[in-house]
């Protein structure tokens, strides 16, 4: 994609569009391992993908959250990638390098996008990985497709347990407020994780990323405007379908979602799911590097897949402690 094919309908200003996308691209060039970038057309508007690992690997897509882009996988990508054909995917409609379309939450229309960059990517099958407002996405897409899904990871997803309200009172209240305010608002949605992944192997850092991604991060939270759409909440026995193996990972402290009822949810319509429950982690996770990478190799096994029998649950319990 050129940077005349760009979008700045999403933005506050063409200069701040110009601003996120000139910084992403200067994280794009210092992608730590071997990459393929292309854009995979779909009916919802061109689509960027980052591609990295074996060819031959186990395929794996890799969705953003809201107001982010690919270079929210940077942490992960070199040690997932050793194993797995990662494709992070730029969700259309935020601030990375595919389309601005925004298509209604309450249709088909992300399940169908899905299925076009599935198809653009020539697979059939793949682990879906979906962090907050894109955990919706891909739980929608399981539960309309669950043969294609191999194994599916959600991180604070959305859809499952209700929103909360407060965090969108907090964002009037602190954006007329500009840098200040947008500090305040990112750390009430971050805070200071305490809980750590203690299998993780984040990826090094040799060319400097780690560095620049604070920056991008302001700069996306002064220039991008989310949506507004409200993220529906699937029904029970929507989430019965889900008949794969299944990982969630939800902070007791999450000021978007309510992650109790996330828990307790999956935990009664999904019970192959394996549920991470961390109680002092908000909506941004502590890093789970290592637990993703070992779920997504177990449960690309043959025999994992084969198996019938529901894995038992490891929910955390989730009351006062």
């Amino acid at each position: 994609m050129t940077r005349q094919d760009i979008s700045v309908d999403n933005y506050r200003s063409t200069a701040g569009a110009r601003a996120v996308q000139d910084r992403y691209r200067a994280l794009l060039d210092l992608w730590p391992v071997a990459n393929q970038q292309r854009t995979v057309p779909t009916r919802a508007g061109p689509t960027f993908v980052v591609s990295s690992g074996p060819e031959d690997a186990p395929a794996v897509l890799a969705l953003q959250g809201s107001a982010a882009n690919t270079a929210r996988w940077l942490p992960q990508i070199v040690p997932w990638a050793q194993h797995l054909r990662i494709h992070a995917v730029d969700v259309i409609g935020e601030p990375g390098l595919s389309g601005p379309a925004r298509p209604p939450m309450t249709s088909d229309a992300y399940a169908r996008w899905l299925d076009d960059v599935m198809k653009g990517l020539g697979l059939t099958h793949a682990s879906l990985i979906g962090v907050s407002r894109s955990g919706w996405i891909v739980t929608d897409y399981a539960t309309r497709h669950p043969d294609r899904v191999t194994s599916l990871v959600l991180l604070a997803p959305g859809g499952i347990g209700r929103a909360k309200v407060g965090i969108l009172l907090r964002s009037l209240l602190l954006s007329p407020f500009g840098g200040w305010g947008h500090r305040r608002l990112l750390r009430s949605v971050v805070g200071q994780p305490t809980v750590t992944d203690a299998g993780a192997t984040p990826s090094p850092d040799p060319n400097g990323w780690q560095a620049q991604l604070p920056g991008l991060t302001m700069l996306i939270f002064q220039h991008f405007r989310q949506t507004r759409q409200k993220i529906p909440v699937l029904t029970n026995n929507t989430l019965r379908q889900l008949t794969m193996p299944v990982l969630a990972v939800v902070g007791g402290r999450d000021v978007i979602f309510d992650s109790r009822q996330t828990a307790h949810r999956l935990t009664h319509t999904a019970p192959q799911a394996t549920i991470r429950f961390l109680p002092e982690a908000r909506h941004v996770l502590p890093d789970q590097t290592g637990l993703v990478l070992d779920f997504l190799l177990t449960s690309n096994r043959p025999q994992y897949r084969a198996s019938t029998t529901p894995h038992t649950s490891t929910l955390e319990r989730y009351a006062d402690r």
